[in-house]
């Protein structure tokens, strides 16, 4: 089979980059002909047969102003660019099927037209809320908000909810209005939601039932630490270890906070960078001095490392999370994950099971709940085991390749029966 998959950057720039080069490789090591397709970037990875037909690069963050803005943002609502250029690729590698990843703002649903005129299925996998939500994640001014969902998108300019800033949250509106009103989605035959969680907003946010298919993401083995630690020797601290970006939302403070409160012989180790890192730092001096290491970016292999030394991932985010990698990662690490009770992660870790589940924002029941890990090793390590097994059983290659083969034949039967407005997007 020849699958193109589509996404705006083409390199490991975050989770849904990550994503579809993981299983493109995974997908060809299965026998099929892949091949990407995205925005030109200078950080795209080298040598890509279809380069010379890439969307043009442009940059917004920051986003540019004067006629540049505008510019910028004509292009977030129809590329036709975009639309070109992918034109071009679809004759050249003439795929069977097109799995579209991120394309909002840089490639603009435009892509979906080539594609659709031709007759070729496409399915599309949803990283984050973005076709509910004009800012992707649900979240106003730090807080969750569920307004547009199902609601107008005018909801994100009363709030300002982009960066507090009324011309951002304007252009967000905007363009998910204009979108909505106009069905430019409706051309995708299959989506593919991570999480229960995540598909149930979109049928909120009227997207019909049989459109959208759950199917958990997948990661590679090759991420996960070949040989695990020794044990901890008497005396040594008890370890637990965050991994990603530091922002308000991933809720870091709350963490920091919580292992303040801990017994001495309880540290945290910090692997990630962002806005948000020199106020972590200075809280960590004031409420665990010396017990919380701030590693910034790592590679894939030094992040395993420390994942799989600790007693548990921490996952204190106080937003709607989909499905972090960094759990499944944990999972096939042997390693349990104490994360809150928000978004798409009840779903993965189970109160008791392969981990805790504590409730976001609370300091006190997260430190309760490190505490414990730290005084029970052995629960620790079985909490861990189970984490394994549940990931053998639902996150390996080999069960996401075969979920998403059903995936694209669903797909296929859709596009060969004609794709009537099954919709109902206002």
């Amino acid at each position: 089979m020849r699958i193109l998959h589509v996404n705006k950057f083409l390199y490991r720039r975050g989770g849904a980059e990550g994503y579809m080069l993981d299983v493109g490789a995974l997908q060809r090591d299965a026998g099929h002909e892949v091949e990407v397709w995205g925005m030109t970037h200078p950080d795209n990875l080298p040598g890509l047969p279809l380069a010379d037909t890439f969307a043009p690069h442009v940059e917004l963050e920051p986003a540019p102003g004067g006629l540049a803005g505008l510019a910028a943002s004509a292009r977030m609502v129809w590329s036709p660019a975009s639309g070109r250029g992918l034109a071009r690729a679809l004759d050249r590698f003439r795929p069977d099927l097109v799995h579209f990843h991120n394309v909002y703002h840089q490639l603009s649903p435009s892509v979906l037209r080539p594609v659709r005129s031709r007759g070729i299925p496409s399915v599309m996998t949803l990283h984050d809320y973005k076709l509910a939500c004009p800012s992707y994640q649900l979240l106003s001014h730090g807080e969750i908000c569920e307004r547009c969902v199902g609601g107008s998108t005018l909801n994100a300019v009363r709030e300002r909810c982009k960066s507090g800033s009324l011309g951002a949250s304007a252009v967000l509106a905007v363009e998910s209005g204009l979108h909505r009103r106009l069905h430019a989605y409706d051309g995708v035959d299959r989506f593919v939601s991570p999480s229960h969680f995540l598909r149930t907003m979109m049928l909120r946010a009227g997207m019909a039932p049989e459109r959208i298919v759950t199917l958990a993401n997948v990661v590679s083995l090759d991420d996960v630490a070949p040989v695990p630690p020794a044990p901890a020797a008497p005396g040594d601290p008890a370890r637990f270890v965050f991994a990603g970006r530091l922002s308000p939302e991933k809720g870091v403070d709350t963490l920091v906070e919580a292992l303040g409160a801990t017994p001495t012989g309880v540290e945290l180790d910090v692997a990630g960078d962002g806005p948000s890192r020199a106020i972590l730092e200075e809280l960590a001096a004031r409420v665990a001095p010396g017990r919380v290491h701030f590693h910034g970016r790592l590679d894939k292999a030094a992040v395993a490392g420390l994942v799989a030394r600790s007693r548990a991932m921490v996952v204190p985010s106080r937003w709607y999370e989909n499905q972090p990698m960094t759990i499944l990662e944990s999972f096939a690490a042997s390693t349990p994950v104490v994360a809150t009770a928000l978004g798409g992660m009840p779903e993965l870790v189970h109160d008791g099971v392969e981990g805790r589940v504590v409730p976001p924002n609370d300091p006190a029941a997260l430190a309760r709940v490190l505490g414990e890990l730290a005084a029970d090793p052995e629960e620790t390590r079985a909490m861990g085991t189970r984490a394994r097994g549940r990931f053998d059983a639902e996150f390996t290659g080999e069960v996401h390749l075969a979920g998403l083969a059903a995936v694209y034949d669903e797909a296929r039967r859709a596009a060969a029966g004609g794709r009537a407005d099954t919709t109902t997007e206002g």
